[in-house]
């Protein structure tokens, strides 16, 4: 089976990256391809919760730092792992990705980029959910702990 495993650059995209690898058979994936989506006429295309040391560079190479961050997530695991970035609308980019590698499912984040985004935009991971080939995996944020007062 083909997972697409699709990253915005934040730390949920991580998180849900760790989470497919958590409970996944690895004998059972053939390839993981990593996809990232620029949208190139935003004025801010792709979050940079990923990088270490603060990243300065265009935002194909946020993506390229996304996606190599998200594939270390694999290594040693025993799929292929493939990067990918595209171009135009995420929902849309990662659906075509899942049709042309003929994916067995796909791995999102909910919330990743925050509430602006859904607000403005809509929910990549909804639209994602609603019209792809194959089944989608939802991974939401950890709920938070209260805080001690």
């Amino acid at each position: 089976m083909h997972v697409i495993v699709a990253t915005d650059g934040s730390r949920q995209s991580l998180a849900a990256a760790k989470h497919l690898k958590s409970f996944a058979d690895p004998a059972k994936i053939t390839e993981v391809s990593i996809v990232a989506v620029i949208r190139p006429l935003a004025s801010v295309a792709f979050a940079d919760d990923l990088s270490e040391d603060g990243f300065e560079g265009s935002f194909r190479d946020a993506a390229q730092s996304a996606v190599d961050r998200i594939a270390a997530v694999f290594d040693g695991w025993g799929p292929k792992v493939n990067k990918r970035i595209r171009s135009g609308s995420a929902a849309n980019e990662i659906i075509k990705a899942a049709r042309q590698y003929e994916a067995g499912l796909v791995v999102v984040a909910s919330g990743g980029r925050g509430l602006s985004d859904a607000v403005l935009v809509g929910s990549t991971a909804q639209r994602v959910q609603h019209y792809a080939p194959c089944p989608v995996l939802v991974v939401r944020p950890a709920p938070r702990k209260p805080r001690k007062r």
